[in-house]
């Protein structure tokens, strides 16, 4: 065995369109965080059919920051369902920490989300009766967490993100921003294996979505897997990689030095 070439390891994890016989160094798709192969996602449109996603080969290594741009239309969105397991594939194959996703019923694709992914969305998506606490705490219930547990972890994850003085406070007693950090802790607390991002300064201010971006570069740091679907330039910016999406396939892969 030898030990990897770290230059090496980061160009084999570019996403360009591949032929059919895909080269030596396509290695085992278990080895990476995320991986694709061939994978396609076709909608039915009366009597015509859309692909939205055409053959995407993708390959994201543990504690990348990588961002997915593209214009409306060209199936970023497609392939954050399909990242997210919130769709399944029309044909190709998924694999997210090492188990083919793929290939799973609604109710194991259910498990896979709440396990290995914590999303972030625009609208912030959290319960509008429900304290920071609470909020936080709903992931941690549906995997069945004891309550003091719950508790416990879940005002930790809120005390990460700089919240820990607005644990008992509803989201409408909160900024755009202090919204987007209890959602941020939530995504956080049942230490998942990727961060999707979707859109997430979509709703704030500039000042404010610094502000957020600043704390997914802090949790990049800490080792967490990041995934920014935007289609700000500014914002892909903070990630260390920017995949471009186009007319469902990948137009463009670029790693930033």
């Amino acid at each position: 065995m030898h030990d990897p070439d770290p230059e090496k390891e980061s160009k084999m994890a570019t996403a360009e369109v591949l032929p059919i016989d895909k080269p030596a160094n396509w290695s085992a798709p278990n080895s990476y965080m995320i991986s694709t192969e061939d994978l396609w996602k076709t909608y039915d449109m009366g009597s015509e059919q859309v692909h939205a996603l055409r053959g995407i080969n993708l390959r994201i290594q543990r504690n990348e920051y990588v961002a997915i741009m593209g214009p409306s239309g060209s199936g970023k969105s497609t392939l954050m369902n399909l990242i997210g397991c919130l769709d399944s594939p029309s044909k190709g194959q998924y694999w997210l920490n090492g188990q083919l996703v793929s290939e799973l019923d609604d109710d194991e694709l259910a498990r896979i989300r709440n396990k290995e992914i914590g999303f972030v969305f625009q609208t912030f998506n959290l319960l509008a009766r429900a304290t920071s606490l609470h909020n936080v705490e709903l992931p941690l219930i549906y995997a069945g967490i004891p309550s003091d547990e719950r508790a416990e972890r879940a005002k930790a994850a809120l005390t990460a993100v700089g919240m820990e003085s607005r644990m008992s406070h509803k989201p409408n007693e909160l900024s755009g921003g202090q919204r987007q950090r209890v959602a941020i802790a939530r995504a956080l607390v049942n230490k998942p294996a990727i961060i999707l991002a979707d859109e997430p300064t979509g709703n704030l201010d500039s000042q404010t979505g610094n502000e957020i971006m600043a704390l997914f570069d802090r949790l990049h740091a800490e080792g967490n897997t990041i995934v920014l679907v935007t289609h700000e330039h500014d914002i892909a910016e903070y990630a260390h990689r920017i995949v471009h999406i186009r007319d469902g396939v990948v137009a463009k892969d670029e790693v930033k030095r």
